[in-house]
């Protein structure tokens, strides 16, 4: 990915622009064919030739341009025939954005394989599911990695959208009009470039497409912040039911050798925030003066590249962290068992409504066994046939049938092939 934002991958864009360009023109018959084959084989670019221009010339596009010609010989006057300087760069963007789209979707389908991997692992491990914090009904392990993997399933989506939406280049002049360029020169240069020609643009591709791409980051990098917190949360001393992989010599503390920390789901949180902060950035460079003005161009040196290598690296190092991940089923076993049961209690009001009580009449039934529970050392299904309302209609055993984890379970091998999550064939 830093490659691909290099200064030598820009300016290798810049020269296939232009020299795709004269040839497209030479097939037009505008230029010599002789000239623009030459343009072909001598055309090249020195970037410490280039920077040392612009010392001069205050402007990159016509450093580079003076430099090439300086290669080329006469035939370089038909280099940037009818071009303006955002041709090239936009352009370059686009190509740019596309090729980071296929490096960024390489990344999310590998994490989905490692998280699916996971999933199957884990798909019959029970834990305790919990809302605002609380223990509230049992899940199993693989259920919470198989909802990450649809979530990142909807990141691929939306990012194939996008790139759509954002391989857009154009090569129609000073303000769009195609005035000394043929139209027909710039759907040649984007179809070689594997780009789509805009269907108007002003000096430069509308920058509402760049804000598309940069905010569909920030939504990836965002579904990393989420699972990046969850995985800390459950690696709390308290918790303890997954942990980070923690390497021989590694240390976490320069204080406190016991400590082993979530180093790397905090560090994949906080890059979220840089990504999310770009976005911002890109939504305020949509609104240009007119045909156009030049106070996106400073923020998308930074963005644009920034946020595609922070995303690429967050990626990779999400899929290590899951695919090293230190699972604890004992652990989410002990604390499945912390609240004897309380997760139960829907079980019981639902077959209670069932059985003909009255819906609010049950709930305080269910209510008072579930708070003495709370309070005392009993266990629901205990402190459930000790209310009368209760064991009016059920029988001891149709309380403990209902006290099971199985009603819980029974949905998950439907839910992993509704997500396409099967295990592999032998």
């Amino acid at each position: 990915m830093r490659a691909l934002w290099s200064e030598q991958r820009k300016f290798e864009l810049w020269l296939e622009i232009e020299t795709l360009a004269c040839e497209a023109l030479a097939e037009l018959g505008t230029i010599p064919r002789e000239d623009a084959k030459a343009i072909r084989e001598k055309a090249r670019f020195d970037i410490a030739g280039i920077n040392e221009i612009e010392k001069r010339t205050h402007h990159d596009v016509i450093a580079f341009l003076e430099n090439v010609a300086g290669y080329v010989g006469p035939a370089a006057r038909w280099i940037h025939q009818g071009l303006t300087s955002s041709d090239i760069l936009d352009t370059t963007l686009a190509a740019q954005m596309n090729e980071s789209c296929a490096l960024l979707l390489d990344d999310l389908m590998r994490l989905r394989e490692v998280v699916a991997k996971k999933a199957l692992e884990f798909k019959d491990t029970p834990m305790i599911g919990r809302s605002h914090g609380i223990h509230a009904e049992p899940i199993t392990f693989g259920l919470k990695m198989a909802l990450m993997h649809d979530e990142f399933g909807r990141c691929i989506e939306r990012l194939t959208q996008t790139r759509e939406r954002i391989r857009v280049g154009k090569l129609s002049g000073a303000v769009g009009t195609h005035a000394h360029l043929d139209p027909r020169v710039e759907a040649s240069v984007c179809a070689k470039l594997n780009l789509i020609p805009a269907t108007l643009s002003t000096q430069v591709v509308q920058r509402d497409r760049h804000a598309e791409f940069m905010t569909t980051l920030a939504l990836i990098a965002s579904s990393i912040d989420r699972w990046g917190t969850e995985l800390r949360h459950l690696q709390r001393t308290e918790v303890l039911e997954v942990e980070e992989f923690f390497q021989p010599g590694q240390k976490g503390s320069s204080a406190m050798p016991h400590k082993r920390n979530p180093i790397t789901g905090e560090r994949l949180c906080g890059l979220a925030r840089v990504i999310r902060g770009n976005a911002m950035a890109a939504l305020e460079n949509v609104a240009l003066w007119h045909e156009r003005d030049i106070s996106h161009s400073s923020v998308e040196r930074i963005i644009l590249p920034d946020s595609c290598t922070l995303l690429d690296y967050m990626l990779v190092t999400l899929t290590k962290l899951v695919d090293r991940l230190l699972v604890y089923p004992e652990n989410m076993r002990r604390n499945l068992e912390i609240t004897k049961g309380l997760y139960f209690s829907q079980s019981i009001l639902l077959k209670l409504t069932e059985k003909g009580l009255a819906r609010q009449t049950a709930y305080e039934a269910v209510q008072r066994a579930a708070m003495k529970t709370w309070q005392g050392e009993k266990s629901l299904q205990e402190n459930l046939k000790a209310e009368p309302e209760i064991t009016g209609q059920l029988s001891e055993a149709e309380i403990d049938q209902l006290c099971s984890l199985d009603i819980h379970f029974a949905h998950v091998d439907e839910t992993f092939r509704r997500l396409g999550i099967v295990p592999p064939s032998n």
